[in-house]
């Protein structure tokens, strides 16, 4: 089995996770942490979530014109949500707009996983790049960042091999 989700990860940490498979044991351990899904299940209620957590953390960053869930990501960028920025000029002024989009397999995730998406993609309304300083402002939102991560790749490690928990 290839955890292709989990390959950056430690050697040993990979072996755990493979035993859990081999013994079909990852949605419980999932589910015994996590019983129940989220309700934020459409736009509107995603796009209410992401502002209230832009306006906690991040007041003074630009706009957040989009916040949906798109079912396209997965399948097409191998990723978990996206930040776009666009600009154009409309007008003779220059127009900036920036879009969150969240995978649709974490529709029915539970909400500390979908939490962790939202910051991951809010803190790149400040830093575009992967670096020191975002993965900084991601736990400055969410102190167990680094955790939910591990997991969100647990949640989609067993979503591939075994489907859906929820």
């Amino acid at each position: 089995m290839s955890l292709k989700y989990l390959s950056a990860y430690a050697p040993n940490v990979q072996q755990q996770v493979q035993s859990l498979l081999e013994k079909n044991r990852l949605a419980s351990f999932l589910l015994k942490k996590y019983p129940q899904p989220h309700d934020i299940t459409n736009d509107g209620a995603l796009r209410d979530y992401a502002m209230d957590l832009k306006n906690q953390y991040m007041r003074k960053s630009g706009p957040l014109n989009k916040v949906v869930y798109d079912n396209k990501i997965h399948v097409v960028n191998h990723a978990l949500g996206l930040h776009t920025y666009k600009s154009q000029v409309q007008g003779g002024k220059l127009k900036s707009k920036n879009e969150i989009r969240v995978s649709t397999l974490f529709k029915k995730a539970p909400e500390p996983l979908l939490n962790m998406i939202v910051v991951h993609e809010l803190a790149h309304l400040k830093e575009k790049d992967h670096n020191k300083a975002f993965y900084k402002l991601c736990e400055h939102m969410l102190p167990d960042y680094h955790q939910l991560e591990f997991e969100s790749r647990l949640y989609l490690t067993q979503i591939e091999f075994f489907g859906a928990i929820y």
